[in-house]
């Protein structure tokens, strides 16, 4: 390979890490499955969010190579996630204001005027 063709090519990263990595992942998957056989009460939502943020961080850093890249590039993943809440969070609060109007155990409804 010369020089300038060994330039081109991205950081590669062991073998040993990735499997590592996959590895990981795997395990926490079964921690996933896990923890959805036993109730939690209220932390039953932030244990599963816990566990998915770890695994997407996982993915992010070593399968798209993102701890290897230009800090700038971990700016724009994080400042797109942060972008990607607040308007989770604004929907989330828009529907508050639709719960009195819902039927329990039903849709939405639609009024119509009987004739």
């Amino acid at each position: 390979m010369t020089p300038h063709a060994q330039a081109r090519v991205g950081h590669v990263v062991p073998l040993r890490v990735l499997v590592g990595v996959l590895a990981t992942l795997l395990v926490m998957t079964y921690v996933t499955v896990e923890v959805s056989r036993h109730d939690f009460g209220r932390f039953n939502l932030w244990i599963a969010l816990g566990v998915a943020v770890f695994k997407a961080s996982l993915v992010l850093l070593f399968f798209m190579h993102l701890k290897y890249d230009k800090p700038f590039n971990a700016v724009i993943v994080i400042t797109s996630l942060a972008f990607l809440m607040l308007f989770i969070v604004i929907a989330l609060q828009d529907t508050v204001a639709y719960r009195p109007q819902q039927i329990p155990g039903y849709g939405p409804s639609i009024k119509t005027n009987p004739k």
